[in-house]
């Protein structure tokens, strides 16, 4: 198994603080994975992108991982991950002033080639979220550094509670088709990423995901749709329906 890299956002303390004060800080950030690299527990490792940072604050995002990556070795891979900005109340609320509207496609490509270029030598693996991203440009950053798209997923919350419009489901039989069509081979693996599986070109077998019908929905529920009850919609005190501040 694994600990994911998440809660990392931009790690700059100033930023942080801007879009999420009172949360873990950089150094704390850095203490819990290192920490666990040191115990044998490898880790994932992200960036949030296309929001409030500067491309300095990405950079020396970029550079602390590696950094990590280069005392401890404990880093499997580095997924780029779009500011979904539908949901999100620091843009819908405007709760901070600039705050963009997630990344144009140039950005995200130049985010992804860049990350490949600066961890190349030591974080071997660059993974597209196909769930922020989409099938189509998850397909096209193939060709610009990645070499990994993620699991199949089964209603996916996180993006999906920001307003993404992917992640209900990716049917193993699409992940190949996709993966071809970018002129690549695809491959199964396991959470460390050690090959489980190389599939060849006229290799069709179906898994049981693959059986799935169009019904998704009606067989394994959906978060969107429960996200957007009010039940379940959290209002902070200061900001609800006629509250005064």
């Amino acid at each position: 198994g694994s600990l994911p890299g998440t809660s990392a956002e931009v790690l700059d303390q100033e930023l942080r603080d801007k879009i999420s004060p009172g949360r873990i800080t950089v150094d704390q950030w850095t203490e819990v994975i290192t920490t666990a690299h040191e115990l044998g527990i490898p880790t994932t490792s992200t960036v949030m992108f296309g929001f409030l940072e500067t491309p300095i604050q990405l950079a020396k995002h970029l550079d602390l991982i590696r950094g990590i990556q280069q005392r401890t070795g404990g880093i499997t891979e580095f997924v780029p991950l779009s500011f979904v900005h539908t949901e999100a109340p620091m843009f819908m609320k405007g709760l901070l002033d600039d705050v963009r509207p997630g990344p144009s496609g140039m950005d995200v490509i130049k985010m992804h080639a860049i990350a490949r270029i600066m961890l190349n030598n030591w974080i071997p693996n660059i993974q597209a979220s196909w769930v922020k991203e989409g099938p189509r440009m998850s397909q096209l950053l193939l060709t610009a550094g990645v070499n990994d798209l993620g699991g199949t997923l089964i209603n996916e919350s996180i993006s999906t509670a920001a307003g993404a419009q992917h992640g209900q489901l990716m049917r193993p039989s699409e992940f190949r088709q996709m993966i071809r069509q970018a002129g690549r081979i695809p491959a199964e693996r396991y959470t460390t990423y050690k090959t489980r599986r190389v599939f060849s070109d006229t290799d069709e077998e179906l898994d049981p995901l693959d059986l799935v019908g169009d019904n998704v929905e009606e067989i394994f529920g959906s978060y969107k749709r429960l996200v957007k009850l009010d039940t379940f919609r959290f209002e902070h005190p200061n900001h609800s329906r006629g509250a005064k501040v």
